[in-house]
């Protein structure tokens, strides 16, 4: 009887290290530092160090750094924020949150990320920055996105909520703009027990804002500075990330050695790959290739009992949550291509050798 291969599967990092999240948990348990504390904390200081930056503050989940994220930068109504149409929705929501207008601008047709001449093409006298997103773990071109944003005095935020670890020319995601936003939902690279965010940062003011915006917006009990939110990062879940923090790097490792072998066994002509550029170090977050036959395609894996997922079918500008903005099918023609051709393979650190031939082979004998 053939074994079924899950898209994801987090039981088996689970049964590895389960005692050490177990004793993680007690640690936290055992002194009630529940809500925030000094093992969110600890943490915060960990992944600043581990991104390189000075600060990182841990929130409650990634839909939460997108918010914090465009208030620290001073995105408000009235304002635009550049984003692309290929990315999940939540990229959206942070700026919306604000009262601010997301202005969405197409994919490039290899690499899938954000297209520079596009974001430039729509800017407009209301444009406050550009929010890129290191989509799937492949960074997206910082450099000309910068020199843009540069030229016509904007911000570059980055959201890296799929891409921990990843490098462009050689530095961490997360430090190469103003901002960087990440979420620990299950299934992510580093990943809680259940929700969680941070949002890192090069300025102490941004830093501190932020902390006191998602502790109800106070910094002294009970003195509220602003209209704050509830976005504390948990201290379970902050003590969790402290012991996953230490796994990260072979994660990533192999993360990286399956992805290459996805890359250079895959030859089927019916199956096209996302571009990977030389100077840049993804970390494969998820794998996702297309094809024009995809519903086809996601039907015979799972006929053979392999699970494949679709990331994501409707691009942003499309959603009817923004029907309100007036794009229409051929705004972004590149997002809208991938969005109806797109599949994601199972790519896990736990996949073992068998599942990964079974993979290639499967795919290798589509027709």
């Amino acid at each position: 009887m053939r074994e079924h291969i899950s898209r994801i599967d987090l039981t088996r990092d689970y049964e590895a290290h389960r005692e050490e999240y177990r004793e993680a948990i007690e640690r936290v348990c055992r002194e009630t530092a529940f809500s925030g504390g000094k093992y969110a904390d600890l943490f915060d200081r960990e992944f600043a160090e581990y991104v390189g930056v000075p600060y990182a503050c841990g929130v409650n989940n990634g839909t939460s750094a997108l918010h914090l994220a465009m208030l620290a930068m001073g995105v408000g109504p009235g304002d635009e924020v550049i984003v692309p149409a290929n990315t999940y929705i939540a990229t959206a929501w942070g700026v919306s949150y604000t009262g601010a207008t997301p202005v969405f601008a197409d994919c490039t047709a290899d690499t899938w990320e954000l297209d520079p001449a596009a974001a430039e093409a729509a800017i407009t006298p209301r444009t406050r920055g550009i929010l890129g997103v290191h989509l799937y773990g492949q960074p997206f071109d910082f450099a000309p996105v910068k020199e843009i944003a540069d030229r016509h005095g904007l911000f570059v935020a980055e959201d890296c909520a799929q891409a921990h670890g990843a490098r462009y020319r050689g530095q961490a995601v997360g430090s190469l703009g103003d901002i960087g936003c990440f979420s620990f939902y299950p299934g992510k690279n580093l990943y809680a027990f259940g929700e969680g965010g941070s949002v890192t940062c090069k300025e102490e003011a941004q830093f501190r804002y932020m902390t006191m915006l998602k502790n109800q917006g106070c910094d002294v009990r009970y003195y509220h500075e602003e209209i704050g939110y509830n976005y504390r990062l948990e201290g379970l879940q902050g003590a969790v990330l402290s012991v996953s923090l230490k796994y990260l790097p072979q994660w990533t490792e192999r993360r990286r050695e399956i992805g290459r072998q996805y890359i250079s066994r895959i030859r089927n002509p019916l199956i096209t790959m996302q571009a990977h550029p030389a100077d840049t170090e993804p970390v494969f977050h998820l794998f996702v290739v297309q094809t024009e036959e995809r519903d086809r395609f996601v039907q015979y894996m799972a006929e053979e009992d392999v699970e494949c997922n679709l990331h994501y079918p409707v691009p942003c500008h499309l959603q009817k949550a923004y029907a309100h903005l007036g794009y229409r099918k051929g705004s972004c023609p590149n997002a809208e291509y991938l969005a109806a051709h797109c599949v994601t393979l199972p790519l896990f650190p736990e996949m073992r050798e068998d599942e990964i031939e079974r993979v290639i082979r499967l795919c290798n004998q589509f027709r």
